[in-house]
């Protein structure tokens, strides 16, 4: 799941456990304004094919995944 690198999911500090703190990953360095865009439609679109235990690894419900993966690519 290298491509998920892109989300920019926060998780409420109530969703954590004590000591985390939500983290914001960034798609990668040197893409341009359209690259960008793509990478955010490739990666959302992948994140809503994840499976209950996929998303249970990665932290989110799957109501979260929807929010974000439903998002237009052109939003960040």
């Amino acid at each position: 799941m290298g491509g998920m690198s892109d989300m920019r999911l926060q998780l409420m500090a109530k969703d954590l456990d004590a000591g985390q703190r939500a983290k914001v990953f960034n798609a990668p360095a040197g893409l341009s304004r359209w690259g960008l865009m793509v990478h955010r439609w490739h990666t959302r679109k992948a994140l809503l094919q994840l499976t209950d235990d996929e998303l249970r690894d990665v932290g989110l419900s799957w109501e979260q995944a929807r929010t974000e993966g439903r998002k237009p690519f052109w939003k960040a």
